[in-house]
């Protein structure tokens, strides 16, 4: 990793820069891919010269032909001319159009060394640092987006009757603002044994189903805070 711009904890938003990978070799791609492009443009520029003059003979033979003072050869050797003008022409056209799409595939991938948030959170991890190599595919931080914090608690078997998506629950916990309220929006359908610590006032239930509440633009609380939830 080239450069980290991102501590933990930092509040970010789109288009922030969070780091940049080393782009060595995107660079000398684009570059190469650029002066392709810029080669082909001068060929054609040469060639559109070529082909002005193959018109103008390829006309001066058509007439000279037409008023009998011309040769056929020389006639036919300027269609030739002219026609290999034409066809070398369309020729540079695709080639430059191939360049183009180089360039602008080389160019992207440069820009992908550069990376930017794309959602409003917190950074809520680092797991590179500046000079050390990044394995492809592999997180070198993590964003936390306020909407994606949510509560998971669990409710002991024989409550598990009074639960439904869409109900509301109160939530409250040491230090966190008054009136916190969330929706189920997931219940499991399987049950599980007790983890082996849950924060809740009974914890004698062995067997306790998963929940989830969420509230629109995420619940104003820590990851990982102890919580107490109440139905409504």
């Amino acid at each position: 990793m080239a450069s980290l711009s991102v501590t933990r904890g930092q509040e970010v938003k789109p288009g922030d820069l969070l780091f940049t990978l080393n782009d060595t070799n995107e660079q000398s791609t684009r570059d190469q891919a650029a002066a392709n492009l810029a080669n082909l443009k001068a060929q054609f520029v040469q060639n559109q010269a070529t082909l002005a003059y193959a018109t103008k003979e390829l006309t001066r033979q058509t007439n000279l032909v037409n008023e009998h003072a011309g040769i056929g050869e020389n006639l036919d050797l300027a269609r030739s001319n002219y026609d290999q003008a034409v066809a070398r022409n369309a020729e540079i056209e695709a080639q430059q159009q191939q360049a183009q799409a180089a360039l602008t595939g080389a160019a992207y991938q440069l820009s992908q060394r550069r990376i930017v948030s794309l959602v409003q959170g917190r950074v809520e991890d680092i797991y590179f640092r500046t000079g050390e190599y990044v394995p492809q595919s592999t997180p070198v931080l993590s964003v936390l987006p306020p909407q994606n914090v949510f509560v998971r608690f669990f409710v002991p078997e024989s409550q598990f009757g009074r639960v439904k998506i869409g109900q509301r629950v109160r939530i409250s916990c040491d230090g966190c603002a008054a009136n916190i309220t969330a929706t189920i929006t997931f219940i499991a359908q399987q049950e599980e044994f007790t983890p082996p610590v849950i924060f809740s006032i009974g914890n004698r239930e062995k067997l306790v189903f998963k929940l989830e509440a969420r509230a629109p633009g995420g619940l104003k609380i820590n990851p990982g805070q102890p919580v107490d939830v109440r139905p409504l």
